[in-house]
């Protein structure tokens, strides 16, 4: 598959996993029922791997480690983060536990939000400091 394919193919993953993220998180703020079916739970896992694969993909064919492109290493981290406050926004309290109280997930929503943000940002600069090299 060639690099063009790829990002094709990355792109309208982030899009989806955006969307589904959005959505999501909106469910669960709203404590809709259709967050809770199956499909809701394993079709972001599966956008997820695309994303993924096709980003890995992308860094095998240009050859680039995204430990030594500080950009790259920026959108790493920037993953990481997305993803712990996606848990705290997304998942239900352990059994036994409390909820989670509602203003947390919120929080915690709109944060991953503004990672997101910041992620897509830095892929379009090509900046670890994604949109702010605009404010210059």
């Amino acid at each position: 598959m060639d690099y063009a394919t790829l990002k094709l193919i990355h792109i309208s993953a982030v899009a989806l996993s955006f969307l589904g993220f959005a959505a999501r998180g909106a469910g669960v703020l709203c404590d809709a029922g259709w967050v809770r079916r199956r499909i809701t739970r394993v079709l972001p896992h599966v956008i997820d791997t695309v994303l993924l694969v096709s980003a890995l993909g992308m860094l095998w064919i240009v050859r680039l480690s995204p430990w030594a492109t500080p950009w790259l290493r920026a959108k790493v981290i920037g993953l990481i983060l997305y993803i712990a406050l996606g848990v705290i926004a997304l998942r239900r309290a352990p059994s036994g536990r409390a909820a989670r109280p509602r203003a947390m997930q919120l929080i915690a929503w709109v944060s991953a939000l503004v990672v997101f943000a910041y992620i897509v940002s830095v892929a379009l600069t090509k900046s670890p400091r994604g949109a702010l090299v605009w404010l210059n």
